[in-house]
């Protein structure tokens, strides 16, 4: 039987966003391990040990520039490689994907990286020429790399931080059409509810968003703004939670998404950077209008007055006149623009195609080193 071993910076995107493939590597023999922060009491851990995968919990901290502690991550990744020895490793985030590659490299393990997006590292003046080196040291002897959007490839090729032959674009993590599809609200109340869902940080353009919610609320009488998701910077709990605002609320953390997305009229995401934006696929799968950051890994799930509507990142004034915009359109409009993110979400990001890019590629290293070994 051979062995799968995960290498992640946090469960809840291994499990909201993998789950299907884990289920599949399973049903197909797999042995499947998975490295992540969080504990064997941690409910999402619970569940993919119920369906069979095997946890090792590995000290990592995903916002730390500590060297002392990215050593002791790198350790630990020896450990476990060790240990198990795994006969392919599939890494998602920039943590797990470098320093994963290193040990793989070391212990002579084929690796896929998968790049969920470029993240803050790409981002920062102080810290972006030695994440291009790291990732390019990382890339240079892996079996595939994997990206979930076109500008993210062309940026690795163009830095020749990754080889092309070795490169591919998939649609991100995809969606699950079965799981995510349109759903009745419980109630209509006439109230035009948006939704932002994401770690609470700048980044993810919450201060464009509470801004926003600000203006129009004071506005207009008939809307609402939610805010879902923890908070990843500690400064946004004391805004979000003592605002005096009620067409402001914060919904706290969800255990199930699907619960907060059938309620609202659209998904709002204004976000900085992205990968391919899971929390757009879902609302999109869900046949609910979206606007969001005129970015790639948004982009391409919203086409611009059709589905829903983009706006330029970190500009509350293009985000109030693109919620406006969105106002002034009747329930048909809406249900049209709704219908429209589905059958998009339907042509070009189900899940499963996602699911066999990755099968394909595991397949393919293990015949290669089988043939090796006769």
């Amino acid at each position: 039987m051979a062995r799968i071993l995960i290498l992640t910076n946090t469960i809840r995107g291994l499990y909201n966003f993998r789950y299907e493939l884990l289920e599949r590597l399973i049903s197909e023999g797999f042995e499947v391990y998975f490295s992540v922060p969080e504990n064997k009491n941690d409910t999402k851990v619970k569940k993919l040990l119920e369906l069979g995968c095997n946890h090792i919990e590995t000290n990592l901290d995903r916002r730390s520039m500590n060297p002392l502690k990215d050593l002791q991550l790198i350790k630990q990744y020896k450990e476990i490689i060790k240990n198990i020895k795994p006969d392919v490793i599939l890494s998602y985030t920039i943590k797990p994907n470098i320093y994963g590659a290193h040990v793989a490299k070391k212990y002579k393990i084929p690796l896929i990286i998968n790049v969920t997006g470029l993240g803050s590292g790409f981002n920062n003046t102080y810290t972006k020429i030695l994440v291009e080196k790291m990732y390019k040291y990382a890339c240079n002897d892996v079996a595939c790399i994997f990206f979930e959007n076109e500008a993210n490839y062309n940026y690795f090729i163009d830095n020749n931080l990754a080889k092309k032959d070795k490169s591919k674009i998939i649609p991100g993590s995809g969606v699950n059409l079965e799981k995510f599809r349109p759903m009745d609200k419980t109630k209509e109340d006439g109230i035009i509810r948006f939704l932002f869902i994401g770690r609470i940080m700048k980044e993810k353009g919450i201060e464009e968003y509470l801004k926003a919610a600000e203006y129009i609320t004071d506005k207009y009488s008939n809307v609402e703004f939610q805010i879902l998701g923890p908070f990843e910077e500690e400064k946004y709990k004391k805004i979000i939670l003592n605002n005096n605002n009620s067409k402001i609320k914060y919904l706290g953390v969800s255990y199930d998404v699907r619960n907060e997305i059938k309620e609202v009229d659209c998904i709002i995401n204004p976000t900085y950077h992205e990968g391919m934006s899971n929390v757009l696929l879902e609302g999109a799968a869900m046949a609910k209008p979206l606007m969001a950051s005129n970015i790639p890994g948004c982009r391409e799930i919203v086409d611009n007055g059709v589905n829903g509507y983009l706006f330029e990142p970190k500009n509350e004034k293009n985000l109030i006149d693109t919620i406006e915009k969105f106002l002034t359109l009747n329930e048909i409009e809406k249900k049209k623009m709704g219908l429209a993110s589905r059958q998009k979400v339907e042509r070009n990001f189900d899940r499963n195609i996602v699911i066999e890019a990755n099968l394909e590629e595991i397949y393919k290293i293990l015949k290669y080193k089988k043939r090796i070994e006769n």
